[in-house]
């Protein structure tokens, strides 16, 4: 037996049902820009630190390699972020391929939808959270040292 093909308000339906998972997509978008300038001005950072961390010596030398350490932490949960957020972009794809799937096979898909939506979900809320974390470790390097809070010009007393 063919099937018949779908009536255009079943497709006008499906593309109503899709509105929201694309701006979904465009806040994740968004995400990923951030993510991806924010590990940027990690790596380059890192380089500098890296290059300055084989030439120093005592107290400087021991504040770079902590520095250089939580970089690394920083590299590591930014890349864990953005695949994260890229995993639930993916996702999102996928729900919107299979509410236009849903019209096309008379509503049987409605489970893996919910799933796949869910998943996506909880992909770029654990990404969001990433994120936060990442800032506050790189809060946690800038802090500025009590010695060049109470640095005088030399002469001054």
């Amino acid at each position: 037996m063919i099937q018949a093909v779908p009536h255009v308000s079943h497709v006008v339906q499906a593309i109503q049902l899709s509105v929201a998972p694309v701006f979904l997509l465009a806040g994740i978008g968004g995400l990923l820009n951030v993510c991806a300038a924010r590990l940027a001005r990690v790596v380059d950072r890192a380089r500098v630190v890296e290059d300055r961390l084989t030439r120093a010596h005592g107290p400087e030398h021991d504040r770079l390699l902590h520095e250089i350490r939580t970089l690394d932490r920083r590299i590591g949960v930014c890349n864990a972020s953005i695949s994260l957020a890229v995993v639930s972009a993916c996702l999102v794809c996928m729900v919107v391929t299979l509410l236009f799937a849903n019209q096309l096979f008379s509503n049987r898909l409605d489970t893996p939808i919910a799933l796949m939506f869910v998943g996506a979900m909880l992909s770029v809320g654990i990404a969001f959270a990433l994120f936060i974390v990442e800032t506050r470790l790189g809060s946690s390097v800038v802090r500025i040292r009590a010695e060049i809070l109470s640095h005088q010009e030399e002469g001054q007393e």
